[in-house]
């Protein structure tokens, strides 16, 4: 009997360690991966190379509803969570047709998963018809759930210049998401950024180190933030914002000349963000708090 409070609190302690580990895993089927969070569909990297580029989708919030949409009417270039940019080199690798570029996976390798953690590694080549490829880049995609009601996607990219490489000023490109109606300020939602300001005319064209994308789905609340690492080139980037439900930071739009970005051959650009799914508003989910974690990582 002595021994019995002793194994009482070890069951307990063994419990709640359960409890707080999220068991994440990864499996592949044929162009895409699934990721699941304790058995429930977190979100797929789609990696087919009949589409413009890899992206993610759905992105399932704690509710497993995506938060995310995919392909509107209006706007069949945005591919719910992804990395693209327009105008390099005189070709397109973001909006629709394939033939005017395309962002191809060339590996996508499941590094680790089944823990707490899913690490997926992914190269890709830039190229387009009769045109000397102007990049490759490199991706490691880091996803855990810190919480019930948190999960989190860390996109860790580095883009080598194979030749030298102009961007023309566009709004389309790097790192962007696409918010499920929903969610969109049009229809009663909020998006916010670092800086406290709101909406599409108080946060476009301004630097912030993220902005937050929620709403309300019946009695829940839940949204997307992005987060920019401040070891960014370009960092704070300015970010391009619609009411509608697309948010991305953008240099590209906002370039030191006013016409162009210039890389040159060799050179090669880190970017990292971090995704954010979450349930309730900016407050609850400490989106502040997650960024200054974020910052000394």
């Amino acid at each position: 009997m002595k021994f019995r409070p002793l194994f009482l609190i070890l069951l307990a302690i063994f419990a709640q360690k359960s409890i707080a580990q999220n068991k994440i895993i990864a499996q592949r089927f044929n162009s895409k991966i699934d990721i699941l969070i304790n058995n429930n569909l977190f979100t797929s990297y789609i990696l087919s190379q009949d589409e413009k580029y890899p992206f993610f989708f759905p992105v399932n919030g704690p509710s497993n509803s995506t938060v995310t949409s995919m392909r509107n009417a209006n706007y069949p270039h945005h591919s719910s969570l992804f990395f693209g940019c327009d105008k390099v080199n005189g070709g397109n690798y973001w909006q629709e047709g394939l033939e005017r570029g395309q962002i191809i996976p060339v590996r996508a390798d499941i590094i680790e998963s089944g823990n707490e953690k899913v690490v997926i590694e992914n190269e890709c080549i830039w190229r387009r018809p009769n045109a000397i490829s102007p990049i490759k880049d490199f991706r490691k995609i880091t996803i855990t759930a810190p919480t019930k009601e948190l999960y989190q996607i860390d996109f860790d990219i580095t883009l080598e210049m194979l030749i030298d490489v102009v961007i023309e000023k566009t709004n389309h490109s790097l790192f962007s998401g696409r918010m499920d109606a929903d969610l969109a300020v049009i229809n009663g939602g909020t998006m916010i950024n670092s800086n406290g300001e709101k909406g599409e005319k108080e946060t476009f064209g301004k630097k912030a180190a993220w902005i937050d994308f929620y709403g309300k789905r019946g009695e829940k609340m839940e949204g997307m933030a992005i987060l920019q690492h401040p070891s960014n080139e370009w960092y704070p980037a300015p970010w391009f914002t619609r009411d509608y439900g697309f948010f991305s930071p953008t240099p590209m739009y906002w370039p030191a000349n006013d016409k162009e970005t210039t890389l040159k051959k060799g050179q090669t650009i880190k970017l990292r963000y971090r995704v954010l799914v979450h349930s309730g508003d900016t407050n609850s989910a400490k989106i502040t708090e997650q960024f200054e974690k974020y910052k000394s990582e």
